[in-house]
């Protein structure tokens, strides 16, 4: 686990919820399934659609990218990087493309879309941003408002899912 979750056990489910502000339904009313990333710096996951349902985990990363692949009304079930599902309201979700550094070692931030341009800086596995674009094998990327271009191989959520723009 990369420490961007936690277990919630039995007893936080019965702890009352975070207020659900309104999102726009056009953000993610679309098909399935489509990318997301976590709005808020704590994210609860629930065993089911509803705030009656316990909550599976917390989630402490926001920006985080999670792969929505079932609408139930207000909430969406969701698979993260580590293949766990469950269901968090929509309000929690941003509909813009977050990423996620995989794979071991520093992975290389560079320039432009290839291995021989200049390198900007190294990410560690595990840091998240926003996905700008992808063009065949290199995705651009804000990493805390820095851009570069970084192997597409070394990021989770770049595949291209249907419900995406």
């Amino acid at each position: 686990m990369m420490g961007f979750r936690f277990y919630a056990g039995p007893g936080l489910g019965l702890l009352a919820g975070a207020m659900i502000t309104a999102t726009p339904l056009s953000a993610q009313d679309r098909e399935v399934p489509y990318w997301a990333a976590l709005r808020y710096d704590e994210v609860r996951m629930r065993v089911g659609p509803s705030e009656e349902y316990p909550i599976q985990w917390v989630y402490k990363r926001k920006g985080l990218p999670v792969k929505v692949v079932r609408v139930h009304e207000a909430w969406r079930l969701v698979e993260d990087p580590e293949g766990d599902k469950g269901w968090i309201a929509r309000s929690q979700l941003d509909p813009a493309r977050g990423v996620l550094v995989q794979g071991s070692g520093l992975a290389d931030i560079r320039a432009e879309p290839t291995a021989g341009s200049a390198l900007r800086w190294r990410a560690q596995p595990g840091v998240v941003g926003r996905l700008t674009g992808c063009r065949a094998d290199w995705c651009e990327v804000d990493i805390g408002g820095r851009k570069g271009w970084i192997a597409r191989n070394r990021l989770w959520g770049v595949e291209d899912l249907p419900g995406d723009e």
